[in-house]
């Protein structure tokens, strides 16, 4: 049943916002030869080196996808992978230079949206579809929304691996200190929460955005509920974005009131690390995380006073808003094979490993992530409640607003991460921001048309 909604959710996904996305990292040309295809036919005997980079060194998910590689390899002796992992912010660099100088690895990792399909427009992909394709053997094995993220002009680029969305996570017993009895329901409502946990001696909202993304992931959520559905569709797209709806400045307008209302000072000096630590030590009362850091709260070196009593609520959206309410933040995660691999054949038949029904079902007993293969969740050993009502909360969504950060355009994600970080800082105004995104979304015109 679960697998059955989120199947439904993300293909709501996929028909709203997929079509519009843009990366920040690869070069707009000069990669491989579209016409001549990739092959992408699995050697008889399996030998040679894979190069793999993936974003999950963090010592979480690390082991994970060491695991599996070490499986292959065993079944596969003559087959070596060479396996690179840097953490979130290090990728974007990394990936930013390799892509620049036509090196990218086998199998690099990659955002749904436009941070995959400009890949697929510098001829960096492979078209995967005669493999992975929704009527293929092996992509009937996942949720087929999850394959719809990364498709682009009805071929699929990427084999999708999890799926994830973005929740207030809060410590019950500061709530209950701060005579706050329900997660609020609105936004005012949580402006009001923020007043009564700070009175009661709390950070109430633990923020750190060292590297803009975490303010990035509020202003998605903030745009989905403040700008119609259709609206953001055409301005998500580099060939037709304005943002010139006024819910842009209503929702940078809100999340200027939580920096001022709810944040720590010195947000932009703060690893987003540090803001969680700050939330499972007691000092703050919330922190807005993503769905795959819930067992992060449940590790073993945490305090029982938190891991026992925490839970988690959607931001919620302000009375009288213009956009969906049902809207939610996340998007699958991926991999993709680089179009010019020699290897493309062995790094294929990686990541059908990877994805089979054995290491699907392993990545959410190891990591807690919910897979993108069909089934693969439920077979899971290991879980806890909070996990599984997310799972269940994800599934009550209408549809996912994929990060900003991935599904603009680079030029227009850069203007929103500098504009947000300004805002923290007290040296932009909301509008400041959105003149300086529009300005970046008139430049992206010009460079698709």
């Amino acid at each position: 049943m679960r697998t059955h909604r989120v199947a439904t959710i993300v293909a709501t996904l996929s028909l709203g916002t997929l079509a519009a996305c843009g990366p920040p990292s690869a070069p707009d040309s000069g990669g491989g030869d579209a016409d001549a295809g990739t092959d992408l036919t699995v050697p008889e005997e399996k030998s040679g080196t894979i190069t793999m980079l993936t974003k999950f060194a963090a010592p979480e998910y690390a082991p994970y996808f060491e695991s599996v590689v070490e499986a292959y390899e065993a079944e596969n002796p003559d087959v070596d992978i060479d396996l690179q992992q840097v953490g979130d912010q290090p990728y974007k660099d990394k990936i930013r230079v390799l892509s620049a100088s036509n090196e990218l690895p086998d199998i690099y990792f990659s955002w749904a949206g436009d941070f995959a399909n400009k890949f697929v427009r510098a001829d960096l992909a492979a078209d995967l579809s005669s493999e992975i394709g929704p009527d293929t053997e092996w992509g009937s094995t996942f949720t087929p929304a999850a394959l719809e993220a990364f498709t682009l002009d009805g071929a699929t680029y990427g084999v999708p691996i999890n799926l994830d969305a973005k929740y207030l996570a809060y410590n019950t017993t500061a709530f209950e200190e701060a005579g706050i009895d329900t997660p609020p329901a609105t936004f005012e409502e949580l402006l009001d929460a923020c007043t009564k946990l700070d009175d009661a001696g709390y950070t109430p909202i633990s923020m750190g955005n060292q590297y803009g993304w975490p303010a990035i992931h509020y202003l998605t959520q903030l745009n989905a509920y403040n700008v119609p559905a259709e609206t953001l569709a055409t301005d998500y797209d580099p060939a037709s974005g304005e943002f010139t709806d006024p819910g842009y400045v209503a929702a940078l307008e809100q999340f200027d009131e939580l920096a001022q209302t709810c944040f720590n000072d010195g947000a932009n000096g703060l690893s987003h690390e540090v803001a969680q630590a700050n939330l499972m030590s007691g000092q703050a009362a919330m922190q807005y995380i993503e769905i795959v850091e819930f067992p992060n709260l449940m590790g073993e070196d945490v305090d029982p006073s938190f891991t026992e009593n925490w839970s988690f609520f959607r931001l919620p959206q302000a009375e009288g808003a213009s956009g969906s309410a049902d809207m939610l933040t996340g998007a699958p995660d991926g991999f993709m094979v680089n179009a010019n691999s020699e290897n493309a054949g062995l790094a294929l038949d990686f990541l059908k490993f990877m994805t089979n029904e054995q290491n699907a079902t392993k990545l959410t007993t190891d990591i807690g992530w919910l897979s993108s293969v069909e089934g693969a969740t439920e077979r899971a050993d290991e879980t806890f409640p909070q996990l599984e009502e997310g799972l269940a909360d994800i599934g009550e969504a209408e549809s996912f607003a994929i990060w900003l950060d991935t599904v603009v355009d680079a030029d227009v994600a850069a203007a929103y991460l500098a504009g947000v970080q300004g805002l923290l800082d007290g040296s932009a105004s909301p509008q400041d921001v959105i003149s300086d995104v529009q300005d970046a979304a008139a430049k992206a015109q010009e460079q698709v048309q």
